[in-house]
């Protein structure tokens, strides 16, 4: 990690102060320097700041730092306070003041005289939970990464495949005995009944595991610090600072260099709406409100104050700690809903608030999001950041300068919800919900969409993907298979929930990891190796990966086949000379038979079928190619028959195209006539 000054000058808390400060992490904090370690914080308004710890006690010593003690001098009227605490090195009794490796917090004394105990905002490592104190660390970390990123450069990420396998470390897989198991059933609150797995082992486990399996980037559920594990890191006490309940963040660090060195990009979600009011956190920090606005109406944890530019310089600066420090390919940031709403979750119309213009949205939030999206695309212009929002704002995926919030993807929540409720429909009933499957063709390309399956869908009541599907136990594999096929050919990037790819009955539960054992069933085992195989299809399939977000990459063959519940499309590359047709039966026919329109003559292939024995289909497939023939369909001048195997799905591509008229006949040259006449002569 390259050396900086962790010096706090007039002019960069000036920049702080304006919420201009994009890298505040380079003097907050704490920082060892040749004398000792620096701490700096801002307390405004407060009496007195003073760091305790292991090295004196937990009771600071002596009136401020230039006496050698541990109170903070305060740096003018810029609220932040700052001072070395003086160290020496070596082992044992030798080592004085603050080390690596030792705990700290802030004891802040309020104008009134409460005393507050606060762990660093700064931090980047702390305590493992329930434990509260910030840890003085360093971030040195020899990175193996360098093709990687070099790599990611020269790529344009709208129009490279994008498989997103959503993870909760803590969760993926844990160690397990016998007797801890017996006890995780007792009682499903006993957090230490199993261990979890650390980043070291998640990088020779769920690494390999991921990449094998076909799936292009890693989601990570949030790694920045929290107290509580049921959480599942969306309430953050530590926004620099890389959860220990794993490791160390050299720990992460080597996690993220893996999956790089493994072909595997990492997103972290990031949680900018909110924060716990665990009282060693954020909550009241100089015994008022300073950090937040608001209490948020539904999770009881406090909204950011985004129009106070200590604020905006303290979040701008944790999305590129996480982008500079560790790497991180990508940011999705949490509940961008519940930020841009000014009355998100207020139902009282007299506690609503409007801004300026008489309107809902929360100008400060707006204007926020438009700085994080030029900053990103200042410093990294390779990476992306990914908006979880739930409604129709507008323009979420624009550029500030055209009006918009600037990020690069939005996750498509309405294909979702419709989709899984058409799935959830039982089959008697799906033709009068077709226009459920179809509808997200209208919006498609408004914004650059993420097809999510995210752990969101599995938890509080809804079931696990293939708990919510009708139908008896082979239908519901099957349907659970189609959901699959449907989201890798529409057009947008995907991501999906870890679990999904056992077909794991059970809702997720954070305290446990993964159902594994299911893959001794051979219907969860073929499920597995047909999600295997949807991602490798995928993956290599120009169709469906390099024309996600205008019309150009789609092409309705029949949209409005309610009656025998089947969608047919042309997924076509970027290029124009690379087309997919996609045929999903949604019914329990089978269709022999079927007439489809394409758009080129030729002979067409089966490319891939969701109902192959293998995975557990039926196996209506197709073996032999067919032959186009000149009899218009669905707009296109050609047609072919297919078989469409019930709940099921297939794909087929120009496996050779009809030759131009005369050219069979006669080679073009002399030398292809010569090579013609002698190929295959010894």
């Amino acid at each position: 990690m390259r050396k900086t000054d962790t010096t706090p000058t007039e002019d960069l808390l000036y920049i702080f102060g304006e919420g201009n400060y994009y890298h505040a992490y380079h003097i907050f904090g704490s920082h060892k320097e040749k004398d000792g370690v620096r701490f700096t914080v801002w307390a405004p308004f407060v009496k007195s700041v003073s760091v305790i710890g292991d090295w004196n006690n937990w009771s600071p010593r002596g009136g401020n730092t230039e006496e050698g003690g541990d109170y903070l001098l305060p740096l003018g009227k810029s609220g932040c306070w700052s001072g070395v605490i003086k160290s020496t090195s070596g082992k044992g009794a030798k080592a004085k003041g603050p080390q690596k490796g030792m705990c700290y917090k802030y004891l802040i004394e309020t104008q009134k005289g409460k005393l507050l105990y606060k762990a660093d905002p700064y931090a980047i490592y702390s305590q493992k939970r329930p434990e509260t104190a910030s840890i003085i660390w360093d971030l040195k970390y020899k990175w193996e990464d360098a093709k990687w990123m070099a790599s990611r450069k020269t790529k344009n990420h709208f129009k490279e495949p994008c498989n997103i396998y959503e993870v909760h470390l803590g969760s993926w897989k844990r160690h397990l005995t016998s007797e801890e198991t017996l006890a995780s059933e007792v009682d499903p609150d006993n957090r230490n009944c199993t261990e979890f797995y650390t980043y070291r082992e998640l990088a020779h486990t769920l690494v390999p595991y991921a990449k094998k399996m076909g799936y292009t980037h890693l989601e990570i559920l949030p790694v920045m610090e929290h107290p509580l594990d049921a959480s599942w890191g969306y309430q953050t006490t530590g926004f620099f600072s890389a959860t220990s309940r794993y490791g160390t963040p050299q720990d992460l660090m080597y996690f993220i260099d893996t999956c790089h060195q493994e072909g595997l990009a990492v997103i972290l979600d990031w949680v900018p709406g909110h924060f716990c009011r665990d009282e060693h956190g954020l909550c009241r920090f100089n015994g008022q409100k300073l950090y937040e606005e608001m209490e948020h109406p539904n999770w009881g944890t406090f909204k950011f104050d985004f129009g106070r530019g200590q604020v905006r310089s303290f979040l701008l600066s944790s999305a590129m700690f996480w982008l500079e420090q560790f790497h991180a390919d990508g940011i999705r940031v949490d509940g961008v809903s519940s930020i841009l709403y000014m009355n998100f979750g207020i139902d009282d119309d007299s506690k609503k608030r409007f801004n300026k213009d008489g309107t809902e949205g929360d100008l400060n939030a707006i204007s926020f999001f438009q700085d994080l999206a030029r900053m990103v695309g200042t410093y990294y212009p390779e990476v992306y950041t990914i908006a979880e929002e739930s409604t129709a704002w507008p323009l979420v995926t624009y550029p500030p300068d055209a009006g918009g919030l600037g990020f690069h993807y939005k996750w498509d929540m309405g294909w979702m919800n419709d989709t899984l409720r058409y799935m959830q429909t039982d089959f008697p009933s799906r033709s009068e919900f077709h226009s459920l499957l179809s509808f997200s063709m209208m919006y498609a390309f408004n914004e650059n969409f993420i097809l999510p399956l995210s752990h969101d869908e599995v938890v509080h009541g809804k079931k696990s993907l293939i708990g919510r599907m009708p139908g008896d136990y082979w239908r519901q594999f099957a349907n659970l298979r189609l959901l699959l096929l449907y989201q890798m050919t529409h057009p947008g990037k995907k991501l999906t929930f870890m679990g999904s790819e056992i077909a794991q009955f059970i809702e997720w539960r954070e305290y446990e990891q993964l159902e594994w054992f299911l893959l001794d069933y051979e219907s969860h085992k073929k499920h597995q190796q047909y999600v295997k195989a949807l991602n490798h299809f995928y993956k290599k399939e120009k169709a469906l990966t390099s024309c996600d977000h205008d019309w150009s990459g789609f092409t309705w063959l029949d949209a409005d086949n309610a009656k025998q519940n089947v969608l047919s499309y042309i997924r076509t590359a970027d290029s124009g000379r690379s087309f997919a047709l996609c045929a999903l039966n949604f019914g329990v026919q089978t269709y022999k038979k079927f007439r489809i329109g394409v758009p080129k003559a030729g002979t067409y292939k089966e490319v891939f079928n969701s109902d192959m024995p293998e995975y557990g289909g039926s196996g209506q497939v197709s073996d032999a190619p067919v032959k186009a023939e000149k009899i218009p369909m669905h707009g296109q001048p050609y047609s072919i028959e297919i078989t469409i195997p019930p709940v099921g799905g297939t794909v087929w591509k120009l496996s050779r195209a009809a030759a131009p008229a005369g050219s069979a006949k006669q080679p073009r040259t002399a030398k292809a006539a010569a090579s013609k006449k002698t190929k295959g002569n010894p």
